[in-house]
Parts: C-alpha cells; sequence; structure tokens
C-alpha cells in the first residue's frame, strides 16, 4: 500500500523569535514522548503500533558505498544513511515545514539584529566513546563543515559564522556576519563530529557521533554495520539491536533481495519508480511517500561548451522536453512539472514562471534554425541508476525532434560527482537536485549546480549573484520582501537557463510491512529510533 509521511508546522517567523519558551515546552521534563516530538521524526502511519517489540535486525538495501572523504557532499546513499544513524545535528525540521525542531540544541535564541544565535546545548550527551558532547565539539563541527577541502554544499552559510564562543560548555554563542535567513538550514545538515577521532572518520576508518546506533564494521562496497547506542539519551532507544547495510549496485538485484526477505528496505530512491509501484500492491509490502524531501529531476547546461554558449540552443532544449511523459512514464505520476527548482509548498514557487516552458517542438526548431548549425552534444548521467537511463532516452529523442543531436555519456558515480563538483561536464548533464525543499535561498548560495559564486554550468551574472546574496541575507525566508527577490532569481533563471528543470519528485522508499515506524529526515536521511520489527 501507498502512504505519506507529514507533520503540522508552525509559524517560522514566531517560532524564531519564541524559541527558546517554545523549545523547552515541547521537551517538558525531558520525558521520552517529548524527546520524540522534540527532534521532528516522522513515522509512516501503515507502519505504526501501539506494541512496539524490542531487538532484531533491520537489514537494508544501498545503491553504492560511502566515500569518507567526501561525507559531508551527502553525495551518496551509504553517506546518507551513516549520517542519519551515527550523527545527530543540533536541531531538525519536521518533513512539512522549515520550522527548527530541538535536537542536540535545546532552544535557542535570535538576537534582533539577526547577528547572533545563542544555542542552548543538551548536557545529557555522549559521543559513542563515552566523552561527554560539549559546545566545543559543536565548534568543531562547524568549522570544519566550513572547510573547503570538505566540499560540503552549505559552506557558504557555515563561513558567515565570524565568531565562536564556546566557554560555557552546555551553551554556543555564534556571531554572523550578516543575517542569514538559512542559518537553522545549516544547523539540519551540519553533522556533530566527535573532533577526537575526526581523523579516523575522513579516512574511513571509525565513525563517531551520538546517535542512536554505533559504527560496527564496514566491508567497502559490501556492507556497513551498526549496533545499538547502549546510552542514548533518549531512554529505552532505539528498539531495534543492529542495522545492516548490504551495498547491492544492480537495481534488479535490490529489488530481488526485498521480495526474496534478505533485506528488509531498499532505501529511498533506489528502486526505479515503477518497481516501487509494482512493491505497493505486492501483499506483506509497502512504498512511502517521503513529502517533504522532495528531489528535483533537471538538466544542466555547461554554458561554456560548444553548441550550448548560445542561450537559444538552452531554450530549444526547454522547449522540447516532454516534462508530462518523464513525470508520467518514469516517475509513475510521483511528482509534477516545472521550469523552476522550488516544488509547491515553497514560498518561492510560482505557477506562472513554472509553464513558461511548455513543449512546443515548433519553437525549439525555429530557436535552432535561428542558431545554425549544432554539433553532437554529449548528455552525461549516472549509469546505474535505470530511471536516470529512462529519462536521458526520452531526452535524447526529444531533442532529436528539434534538430538536436545528444549523444548519451553515462559514467559511474564517482565519476559524476567529480564533474558535478568541479564543473567538468562536456555538455549537459542529468540528475536530481534536493535543498529546494529548505530555505528558498539555499540553493542559489550553495547548492553545486546553483551556487551564484561557483556553479557546475560555469554561469555567472552579476544581477543573479546580487540577487542570490539579496534574497540570503532577508531574515524571514517567507517574508513579502523574500518573495519577490526569489521571484527576481527565477525571473533570470527562465532568461538564462543554465539549468533547465523538468519535474519535482517525491522519493519512495519501499519496505517489508514488519519494519515499523520508519522515519526520515526532509534530506532522506533515516531515523530509526523508534524503528521496530514486528
Amino acid at each position: 500500500m501507498n502512504s505519506t509521511l507529514s507533520t503540522a508546522g508552525l509559524d517560522r517567523r514566531a517560532f524564531l523569535r519564541g524559541s527558546a519558551i517554545a523549545a523547552l515546552a515541547i521537551l517538558g521534563s525531558g520525558s521520552l514522548a517529548a524527546c520524540s516530538s522534540a527532534v521532528g521524526e516522522q513515522a509512516s502511519s501503515a507502519g505504526e503500533s501501539a506494541n512496539p517489540v524490542r531487538g532484531g535486525t533491520l537489514t537494508l538495501a544501498l545503491r553504492d558505498d560511502v566515500s569518507p572523504s567526501a561525507l559531508l557532499t551527502n553525495t551518496t546513499t551509504a553517506g546518507a544513511t551513516i549520517m542519519g544513524l551515527v550523527y545527530e545535528t543540533l536541531t531538525r525540521y519536521p518533513l512539512d515545514s522549515v520550522v527548527p525542531q530541538p535536537v542536540l540544541a535545546k532552544s535557542w535564541n535570535l538576537s534582533d539584529d539577526g547577528l547572533t544565535v545563542t544555542l542552548n546545548l543538551r548536557d545529557d550527551v555522549t559521543f559513542h566513546s563515552g566523552r561527554p558532547f560539549t559546545s566545543a565539539d559543536a565548534e568543531f563541527s562547524l568549522r570544519t563543515y566550513s572547510d573547503p577541502k570538505y566540499s560540503a554544499q552549505l559552506r557558504s552559510t557555515a563561513t558567515t559564522i565570524t565568531g565562536f564562543d564556546s566557554s560555557d560548555p552546555h551553551t554556543l554563542v555564534l556571531t554572523l556576519a550578516h543575517r542569514t535567513g538559512n542559518i537553522f538550514d545549516l544547523f539540519e545538515l551540519a553533522p556533530i563530529f566527535d573532533s577526537e577521532t575526526f581523523d579516523k572518520t575522513v579516512a574511513g576508518e571509525s565513525f563517531i557521533g551520538t546517535g542512536p546506533f554505533v559504527f560496527n564494521s564496514r566491508t567497502p562496497n559490501s556492507q556497513i554495520t551498526f549496533d545499538r547506542n547502549p546510552d542514548y539519551w533518549i531512554a529505552e532507544r532505539p528498539y531495534l539491536d543492529r542495522v545492516e547495510a548490504r551495498i547491492i549496485p544492480d537495481s534488479q538485484a535490490r529489488l530481488a533481495s526485498l521480495k526474496s526477505g534478505q533485506v528488509t528496505l531498499v532505501m529511498p530512491a533506489s528502486l526505479t519508480f515503477r518497481d516501487s509501484q509494482t512493491v505497493s500492491r505486492t501483499s506483506g509490502f509497502e512504498t512511502t511517500s517521503l513529502d517533504g524531501a522532495e528531489m528535483q529531476t533537471y538538466l544542466g547546461a555547461n554554458v561554456a561548451a560548444d553548441g550550448l554558449t548560445d542561450v537559444r540552443t538552452r531554450k530549444a532544449v526547454a522547449y522540447a522536453i516532454d516534462r508530462d511523459r518523464i513525470i508520467s512514464e518514469v516517475y509513475r505520476d510521483s511528482g509534477y512539472a516545472v521550469n523552476l527548482p522550488w516544488p509547491k509548498s515553497s514560498p518561492a514557487y510560482d505557477a506562472a514562471k513554472n509553464s513558461v516552458y511548455t513543449r512546443d517542438v515548433a519553437k525549439a526548431r525555429a530557436l535552432v534554425s535561428e542558431v545554425g548549425a549544432l554539433p553532437t552534444i554529449a548528455l552525461t548521467y549516472t549509469g546505474v541508476s535505470p530511471d536516470y537511463e529512462a529519462v536521458a532516452q526520452i531526452v535524447q529523442a526529444n531533442l532529436a525532434e528539434a534538430g538536436i543531436t545528444v549523444e548519451l555519456d553515462p559514467v559511474e558515480s564517482s565519476v559524476f560527482v567529480k564533474q558535478l563538483i568541479g564543473a567538468e561536464f562536456k555538455g549537459l548533464w542529468l540528475t536530481s537536485h534536493g535543498f529546494a525543499q529548505f530555505v528558498p535561498s539555499t540553493l542559489t548560495v550553495s547548492a553545486y549546480p546553483f551556487n551564484a559564486a561557483h556553479n557546475a554550468s560555469k554561469f555567472s551574472s552579476p544581477a543573479y549573484s546580487a540577487a542570490a546574496e539579496a534574497a540570503w541575507q532577508v531574515s524571514d525566508g517567507s517574508s513579502d520582501e523574500a518573495k519577490k527577490l526569489y521571484a527576481d532569481l527565477g525571473t533570470q533563471m527562465l532568461d538564462e537557463l543554465f539549468l533547465i528543470e523538468i519535474g519535482v519528485v517525491v522519493p519512495q522508499v519501499s519496505a517489508a510491512a514488519t519494519a515499523r515506524d520508519l522515519a526520515w529526515t526532509k534530506n532522506s536521511q533515516p531515523q530509526f529510533t523508534n524503528t521496530f520489527l514486528a
């Protein structure tokens, strides 16, 4: 059966201004029920039970292994799994809002001028090594996140922190260079590391955090295992004794492993949508849609590449794509077509602008005719993804109708990520981006495809940079002021088309019905504190 994860939200501005009181009210006296709600976990209603069962091993299927040195890039399912099970963050959003909820920070205060954030930290948390978590660890983690050698996507936001006061072990005071409307996006995405063992983390030897599960072992390209954290700060949690993550690169092999009972669940976006739909109709299994953790499938364009320097070619591509067919056939209607990168839930969403480029082969051909003869253009994508393979083939056929010849260029995941971060694509590329479900300005100052300062398209524009900076420095990302700036950004994106959006896609996760109370973050990281096996 299909189910959807969601929770009720709060007004962001009111929450931030009254956060100290609100957080304490949520936490109450520290009871188990209060802690569970405070961290904003979302569980599948289809898998709920009033009688949790303790013990057992949950087995997961991953499509790729972790690259320890690239742990902060959030580009592999294994990395997301480690982040969700082993590490925690200062705050966390519910799936249905960007109102931060307490995790390792139990309350906070944002100064009236927006330049000082005071975080009151939990005093009952220890790392898996047994060492108490303190403000010095939070400072170390935020400083580490801002280090350019780790290529973290929100590094620009982390570098706005110009002052740290960790003199009180349970209070961290941050001074910001300017108002930073997405600072809680950083607190959501920057994992808290153990400063004493971080060198072993980036070497892939050890992963030590404060989360509900303790890293046990890793066999590269085969398996990663985690054990229950007996000293977790939420009493009597987690229920599971162990989590085993098995790396299965082939999509059909992952599906077979799920159906045969070799694994209990396949991680989000690791089955084709067609297969997920089939699983949802199979007795004993469930497929859950992660509303609030949307991904956007898009085409990127290297605007310096031969054939793509003229914006008319990029507009021809935008008119030629059959977005509705892609959403229907490949993603099984688990999404909707867009021209801009933000989902309907975002204050940056604009229905009118999202219908500027609809399929019009005649317009596409006319633009190509104006430009003249074009070279064959490479279309790069991750070859291990059947969904991307299917989308790439549709795009290739669509562009051929418009007179644009495309050569498909499937590559390994590690190669694709290197090209994305290093802006090394030969022409067009196809993939999905996240972060649009967070504060809208995060995309344009942080994400590899959109970053105004440096992006994978080699696109630069003083106007785009100025608009991105202005939207970033609005303290309330849902205000009328912010929406006007998002509209300006949207207009520039549609005029320049260095990225050509295809559609918003809601990730799905398929699992055996015996896995109860599965939960995920907005970034599709597992939250299995309350998960149990029926």
